[in-house]
């Protein structure tokens, strides 16, 4: 794969539709959803939700984290929109953060579990491993359109964009949102109380992520002077970590420290 990578230029086409460009980058977002929803469709009963109530909670989630993907792009690169606010609609080149996209979706994904009084930890615990996977995925979106990438490089896995060899940062996360993918199946097959899968999945992230954004060249800044996807990741483990431990402790507590096996499906 890798030497293929080195020798080859993407195209961000990937097909025409009555002369309609169809970019990779979307191709392979959409791709990864599907993927990803399958995924929590064939999970959800074991969490005590029915299959029916994750589309129920992707109809507002979805949209919800597109919509922070894009919006938390553009603030911190404000410049560039500042003088043609049309440029905000076209997502077709790229310009999605995925911190802002989680944020979004799981902050919408609290307001709606508690309207249709489902189980938020419950609920997230069912989805992470699909976005994990959606996520690993969607990530060969920033290779076709030669972004996401990292400084120079002389290692043979090096990509060539603009006549130079970089690192492929894109294929770095990608690699390691598919290994997660399979840890997270893992600790969820095993559980000891409800958030741990999401909750595992917030703190590997944004380890990798921390580390990760170190090598890109095209980051996010916030004041000019710190990669942002840095200090978040920081932040997120943080308080992933406090809330792992919060809710391993009280699980403890109650005598609710053993494997999950299946929730009550009137959730």
């Amino acid at each position: 794969m890798t030497g293929f990578l080195s020798s080859y230029t993407p195209e961000p086409v990937a097909f025409q539709v009555f002369g309609i460009d169809i970019m990779w980058y979307g191709v392979l977002i959409a791709a990864g959803i599907a993927l990803g929803t399958l995924v929590a469709c064939r999970r959800a009963p074991r969490h005590g939700i029915q299959s029916e109530r994750v589309l129920d909670l992707l109809l507002f989630c979805l949209p919800a984290g597109i919509i922070g993907a894009r919006l938390y792009y553009v603030a911190f690169n404000w410049s560039i929109y500042a003088g043609d606010f049309a440029k905000i609609f076209n997502t077709r080149l790229g310009g999605l953060a995925i911190h802002g996209g989680l944020i979004a979706g799981f902050l919408v994904a609290l307001i709606v579990c508690k309207a249709k009084d489902i189980k938020f930890f419950s609920a997230a615990d069912v989805f992470v491993p699909g976005i994990a996977l959606a996520q690993s995925i969607g990530r060969w979106g920033n290779y076709f359109n030669s972004e996401a990438h990292g400084g120079l490089t002389d290692l043979p896995w090096g990509i060539p964009v603009g006549g130079q060899m970089v690192h492929p940062t894109f294929l770095y996360e990608s690699l390691w949102c598919l290994v997660l993918f399979f840890i997270l199946i893992l600790i969820d097959n095993r559980r000891r109380f409800e958030g741990q899968t999401a909750l595992s999945y917030g703190m590997l992230y944004s380890l990798e992520r921390f580390f990760v954004e170190s090598l890109r060249t095209d980051s996010l800044m916030l004041f000019g002077m710190f990669k942002q996807a840095r200090v978040i990741s920081a932040l997120i483990f943080i308080l992933c970590l406090f809330a792992w431990t919060r809710l391993r402790r009280t699980a403890r507590s109650r005598g609710l420290d053993f494997y999950i096996w299946q929730g009550d499906m009137r959730r």
